[in-house]
């Protein structure tokens, strides 16, 4: 069995392997630097360790490999006989990060 974390970051909780590409929200770190993520939920593996809220002293590093746009979704909202209607576009951003290590 692999070792696995699950990380909070961007306001949602993510499992993460080793190795693993994971799209999470935007972050200020520049493509090809080291990001490390603090707020460590639970870590799986040969032993747990479930954090209350976090596990202290566990981290876990990934690489940033680009920063993009997520694709176009198109809102429209309409309303009936009322010659009322409105369309809105949105493109979340973005950041692609490759697990490197798990630290418990």
């Amino acid at each position: 069995m692999s070792a696995y974390a699950i990380i909070k970051t961007g306001g949602k909780q993510i499992k993460v392997e080793v190795g693993q590409e994971v799209y999470v929200e935007k972050l200020n770190v520049e493509s090809g630097e080291v990001v490390t993520f603090d707020e460590v939920l639970f870590v799986g593996g040969e032993t747990t360790k479930v954090g209350t809220p976090t596990v202290s002293g566990a981290t876990v590093t990934g690489k940033v490999e680009k920063h993009g746009k997520q694709k176009k979704v198109v809102t429209f909202k309409y309303k009936p006989k009322k010659h009322s209607h409105r369309k809105q576009g949105h493109r979340q951003p973005y950041t692609k990060v490759i697990i490197e290590a798990i630290n418990a």
